[in-house]
């Protein structure tokens, strides 16, 4: 078959006879004799001739030109010397590191601005946990009517006073989106919690708006005239919070706060907007809410996995929670 070796078993070839053996069946003993000592002083001329040659060769290969700048010089590299007992090497093995090791924190940054206990818990759990998705995000304190804007990685942007609907409270009414203000009810006057992915947008007016609860007619935008009786501005500029509360559910900020910090920051992608409750705690708001300082507790009495013992695993959607 071509391009496949013959089998060989080591009987199945005929026997081949030598050319010396064919040689001594045709020629005498002394004749014999003399043409098998020059058939060993050529063997003994062309196994010397062969040595030199591979003398000459090995010779060749072990060097190399060294290059030392204006001259070449040649330089002998040794050989190196194979071990006849090489050492086997052990496979590496993976460790699993101990979690309270390598626990990692990550915090929001304030900078110099002052905030509630709750609105830095809040904000800790958001940068800690990645809650917002890389994207530049909003806290609303309604208990301190005030509003907290940050950069993805959690660096602060700046913060102001806002206002908020007029009642205190953290129910949320279905449809009120769809009904004109004039069938508004002062209970029904609420800014809802939750957690909202928004967006920048324009009112039927063309004015800049972010869109928090879209079928809730919830949205934050700078603050608006309102009527005569209101007095919006004297609200937002007093040092007061309790005069804060006087719109529909919407929240008002003051306007060079919304156009020079709020709108770059929608501008550049969605965001998220949080806005803590008035009542209920937060973990009963964000399901997935866990306080990062006990977080540390946990991790330093080497608990494996802190947040899984008191906070649903973080999920990410548009929806309140």
């Amino acid at each position: 078959m071509i391009g496949q070796a013959p089998y060989y078993n080591g009987a199945s070839l005929p026997l081949k006879v030598s050319n010396l053996e064919s040689l001594d069946m045709h020629m005498s003993t002394q004749s014999l004799t003399l043409f098998q000592q020059f058939l060993v002083l050529k063997k003994l001329f062309c196994g010397s001739l062969l040595l030199a040659g591979l003398l000459t060769i090995v010779g060749c290969s072990t060097t190399r030109p060294i290059d030392s700048g204006a001259s070449t010089a040649l330089q002998t590299v040794n050989k190196p010397q194979i071990s006849q007992n090489p050492v086997v090497t052990p496979p590496v093995t993976t460790q699993t590191p101990i979690a309270n090791n390598t626990t990692q924190i990550r915090r929001a940054n304030f900078l110099q601005a002052s905030a509630s206990a709750e609105t830095k818990r809040m904000a800790d759990w958001v940068v800690d946990s990645g809650d917002n998705e890389n994207r530049n995000f909003v806290i609303v304190d309604k208990k301190s009517a005030r509003v907290y804007v940050f950069q993805a990685n959690g660096v602060l942007r700046g913060e102001a006073p806002v206002l908020l609907g007029f009642t205190v409270g953290d129910t949320s009414f279905p449809g009120i989106g769809d009904r004109p203000l004039s069938s508004i009810k002062p209970h029904e006057k609420t800014t809802p919690p939750g957690r909202f992915l928004s967006s920048l947008d324009k009112n039927i007016k063309g004015k800049e708006i972010v869109w928090i609860d879209y079928d809730g007619a919830v949205s934050l935008h700078a603050i608006v005239k309102g009527t005569k009786a209101e007095k919006r501005a004297e609200r937002l500029a007093s040092p007061t919070i309790a005069d804060n509360r006087i719109s529909f559910g919407c929240i008002n900020a003051p306007v060079d706060f919304f156009h020079t910090i709020i709108t770059p920051s929608f501008k550049e992608s969605d965001g998220i907007v949080y806005i803590l409750p008035d009542v209920r705690p937060l973990n009963q708001v964000f399901s997935s809410w866990y306080d990062v300082d006990t977080k540390v507790k946990l991790a330093s009495n080497s608990h494996s996995d802190p947040i899984a013992l008191f906070a649903s695993p973080a999920q990410t959607s548009s929806a309140n929670r």
